[in-house]
């Protein structure tokens, strides 16, 4: 129907192996500090402690899944019937991510609600001294993984996840230094339901970031209708149909375009390709047709 003509990027894994080793990292600094948190925190009692644990879990598991949708994108070929390779393991990974940040936050606010009235003691020097080491980890993380954050919303999820992490090992340490200070015996108690309170937003808004690129919503920084009527001024186009726009991961739109013209194919291609890279859309796929071709795309076609 026509003729289709292909521009752009490579949608190739060179990003995804630069991204490698600080997931990695990240991973095993995370990785080794939950287990000494958790452990602490049963072994005290500090609700707040196994709550940022738990959170840290979490964190454990979006760097895992992280990188793991990583090394899937280093190898991705559009070979087979993967012809957009592995890329969308990330967004896959970023919904997963939510959904645990949802469950922690309940678990934790449940726990909270069953111990007050127990007037439970837990000492406040340990938390202090698990705080401070969690706060350090958190910030060395964060700084691993920052350059990369805005590329990849695998490595956003986990990101965001530290960030909620860190504010957690703040709260604890507040905690700690109140207890220690007027043995008060809920500052770990309202710590922790401040950590769920805290997490479960970002959570939502990291689901919803993803879930727009699973159900192909085209993205928020591109005006569909100004892209639109863009290519219909080009001289010589007759008709803009069939126009998609969509999200394959964080920081790769694709689009495809038929376009009726009836002047010079290359002429028209040339035009529309300077329009759609102005629109943040290197990858494009423009379909040049002639008025019989336009009648059997409009007659044939029903999405």
């Amino acid at each position: 129907m026509g003729h289709s003509h292909d521009h752009g990027h490579s949608l190739g894994p060179e990003s995804a192996h630069r991204r490698v080793w600080p997931m990695g990292i990240a991973a095993a600094l995370i990785g080794s500090f939950f287990v000494i948190e958790l452990v602490v925190g049963f072994v005290i009692g500090s609700l707040a402690l196994v709550a940022d644990a738990g959170h840290m879990a979490t964190d454990l598991v979006a760097l895992v899944m992280g990188l793991g949708a990583l090394l899937l994108a280093r190898h991705s070929s559009s070979e087979g019937d993967k012809t957009f390779g592995w890329h969308r393991a990330e967004v896959f990974t970023a919904v997963i991510n939510a959904v645990l940040l949802v469950a922690v936050a309940v678990f934790v606010l449940v726990e909270a609600v069953d111990r007050v009235g127990d007037h439970p003691h837990v000492p406040g020097l340990p938390m202090v001294i698990v705080a401070l080491v969690g706060l350090a980890v958190n910030v060395a993380v964060m700084v691993v993984l920052r350059v990369d954050a805005e590329g990849s919303i695998a490595i956003r999820g986990a990101y965001m996840e530290v960030v909620a992490d860190a504010v957690g090992s703040v709260g604890v340490l507040i905690a700690g230094v109140v207890t220690m200070t007027t043995s008060w015996p809920y500052a770990d108690l309202v710590v922790a339901i401040l950590i769920a309170v805290w997490v479960a937003p970002r959570a939502g808004r990291l689901a919803i970031d993803a879930l727009r690129i699973l159900a192909q919503r085209a993205p928020t920084h591109i005006d569909i209708d100004m892209l639109r009527d863009r290519l219909a001024a080009i001289p010589g186009v007759t008709d803009v149909h069939d126009l998609h726009v969509w999200t394959l991961t964080t920081g790769m739109d694709v689009a495809t375009v038929h376009l009726g013209a009836v002047r010079d194919n290359a002429e028209v291609l040339a035009d529309a390709r300077e329009i759609l890279e102005q629109a943040g859309l290197p990858h494009a796929t423009v379909q040049i047709e002639s008025t019989e071709e336009q009648r059997r795309c409009h007659r044939d076609l029903t999405w």
